[in-house]
């Protein structure tokens, strides 16, 4: 054991001085590399655990500052990055707000889509579009010919498809609110609801609008549009002839 060498290091004092955290001459800290192992237990049995805890790292372990977070001066200045930390490919230089779009109708904040709602919220939209289109009537007849002719009458021609379309449209809703409300009475008469195939319900406005044309007599020039359509379908899926 290093008997003499570690009384000599510790002086008069013993090794209450170094548990006060210094030597004889209170300079500086005590070190404990240099002290025995019988000197380093008495020390752990006077010493508090904290105090010795303390003594023991002494300058063997070095603490660590703490990291220093990034101050930004200007919220739109360029992140500073350290040398040693390597940059990623893609970064976000400068923060862009991104504007996002929302479609109503395929968002849960608008609703639900109710189409007899709809219409009568939106009734009033009809009027504007029969005076729309009357306007629309009035410069064609003062347009002979010309370029603009040709817009007016597209113009129209979209107008009346548009038209049209929700005629049809709201048929159909006629003929599905008549549909349920049948199938509302055979359940309250104690009959088992059965509710119709998309096919069936196909079936079904194409009859009432056959009868339709009909009342209207217009069946015969749908039919020869129906009939000239399927033939040009029919005749392009025709081989062609070898020569």
């Amino acid at each position: 054991m290093r008997k003499a060498v570690s009384s000599g290091k510790v002086g008069a004092g013993g090794p209450r001085s170094a548990m006060k955290g210094g030597d004889a001459t209170g300079d500086r800290p005590k070190d404990t590399s240099d002290m025995s192992f019988e000197e380093l237990l008495r020390l752990q049995s006077q010493v508090r655990p904290k105090a010795n805890k303390q003594l023991v790292a002494g300058n063997s372990t070095k603490t660590r500052s703490p990291r220093q977070p990034v101050c930004v001066a200007d919220k739109h200045r360029p992140l500073e990055m350290s040398a040693k930390v390597r940059v990623p490919f893609l970064r976000q230089v400068v923060p862009v707000s991104k504007k996002v779009a929302r479609d109503p109708r395929f968002d849960d904040l608008s609703g639900d889509y109710n189409p007899e709602v709809f219409d009568k919220t939106y009734q009033f939209l009809n009027d504007i579009r029969a005076k729309e289109k009357q306007l629309v009537k009035k410069q064609l007849k003062k347009h002979r010919s010309g370029e603009e002719r040709e817009k007016l009458q597209q113009l129209l021609q979209r107008m009346e498809q548009q038209e049209t379309a929700q005629q049809e449209r709201k048929q159909q809703q006629e003929l599905h609110l008549a549909l349920k409300q049948e199938r509302r009475a055979l359940a309250q008469q104690g009959h088992r609801p059965y509710f119709l195939k998309k096919s069936e319900q196909r079936q079904l406005a194409l009859a009432e609008r056959f009868k339709e044309l009909k009342r209207s007599k217009k069946l015969e020039s749908f039919l020869s549009r129906k009939r000239r359509r399927n033939a040009g379908k029919d005749r392009r899926r025709l081989p062609l002839s070898k020569e």
